[in-house]
């Protein structure tokens, strides 16, 4: 919820080639209502019209971004569209995970074919259904998969190792702590640069408590979201006016580089590659370069970009009815063909 990227790929069996990208604000009354629908009571009602409301925010994206880079809509194959995760429950006697946007919407507005729910038949064959990043890392990598790992820092974030046997898993919290406590404290939704964390001290006792948190040990596969890291999952360790909200944010940031980096020294890889949000906030980078000193920690190209690229080259493969290698990383029964296609 921190914007909307779109982008336009070029795609075959050897390259995915970025050829434009931009990236378009998430409304803030909008981001407040998704955030109060995960995070409180909610009908069925105000489910129902986010999933609309998403739907015409992502098409308008779009429509803006064809206009403005003139490319004829003829010309796109399909628009690969994740949604907006509301909950992610893959471990539970029914297990789900919902995304909102509704694709008919997106396709009716945009005329271009949509591919969408990409996580559903990975958990409908016993997969954790996240995280989907690993199988595009494994493409756009496989040159030196034996020697990188990557880590995607969203809201959460996840680890790949490429390789002939594949693994990638979520660590656990990116951002999303971080931004939480941002909002409440300084009414910014994030904290840019990490200047504001700077400006704090670790709390060592709590973090130590916050490391014990029962996922951290959890083996893979695995995956979580919202659903656990949340202001409940924070109020669970930290009576605000005992703790300086700088401390708690310089905290909550070192939790995430922490997390990362246990992760990534269990695997004897010589370059860590980052992408996503987090790799901007460079505080968070100097401290997971600080945390791992004997492997080089690079920036991605296209940091920010390649989770976009990632639902492109989804669509692609599931127009062409191929199977995404994930069951390594999810713990599924086997690779399916992700997604559905609305036209």
């Amino acid at each position: 919820m921190d914007g909307i990227d779109v982008v336009l790929c070029r795609i075959d069996r050897y390259e995915c080639q970025l050829i434009h990208a931009s990236e378009y604000p998430f409304p803030p009354a909008l981001k407040e209502r998704v955030l109060q629908t995960i995070n409180g009571k909610t009908t069925l009602t105000q489910v129902g019209r986010l999933h609309i409301e998403l739907a015409i925010l992502f098409a308008d994206a779009v429509n803006d971004f064809v206009e403005t880079y003139e490319i004829d809509s003829k010309t796109v194959t399909a628009i690969g569209s994740h949604g907006q995760t509301l909950w992610h429950e893959p471990n539970g006697e029914y297990p789900f995970s919902m995304q909102l946007g509704d694709p008919s919407t997106l396709t009716a507005r945009t005329r271009i074919p949509v591919v969408a729910d990409f996580r559903a038949k990975d958990i409908a064959l016993g997969g954790q259904g996240a995280p989907l990043a690993p199988a595009f890392h494994q493409f756009l990598f496989r040159e030196v998969s034996e020697s990188i790992a990557v880590v995607n820092i969203g809201g959460m974030a996840n680890i790949t190792i490429p390789g002939k046997a594949l693994t990638g898993y979520d660590t656990g919290p990116g951002n999303v702590l971080m931004d939480l406590w941002c909002k409440a404290h300084t009414g910014e939704s994030y904290d840019k640069d990490g200047s504001w964390a700077r400006t704090g001290k670790v709390n060592f006792t709590l973090l130590e408590k916050m490391l014990e948190e029962r996922y951290f040990h959890q083996p893979h596969p695995k995956s979580t979201g919202r659903e656990k890291f949340n202001k409940e999952w924070i109020s669970r360790f930290v009576e605000e006016e005992r703790l300086k909200s700088e401390d708690m944010q310089r905290t909550l940031l070192e939790l995430t580089a922490v997390t990362i980096c246990n992760e990534l020294l269990r695997f004897q890889r010589d370059i860590a590659v980052l992408s996503g949000g987090g790799a901007k906030n460079p505080f968070l980078v100097e401290r997971i370069k600080a945390v791992m000193p004997n492997i080089t920690v690079i920036i991605a190209e296209n940091a920010d970009m390649l989770e976009a690229m990632m639902m492109a080259w989804l669509a692609y493969k599931r127009i062409h009815n191929e199977h995404i290698s994930l069951k390594d990383v999810t713990g599924a029964r086997e690779n399916g063909i992700l997604g559905g296609v609305y036209r």
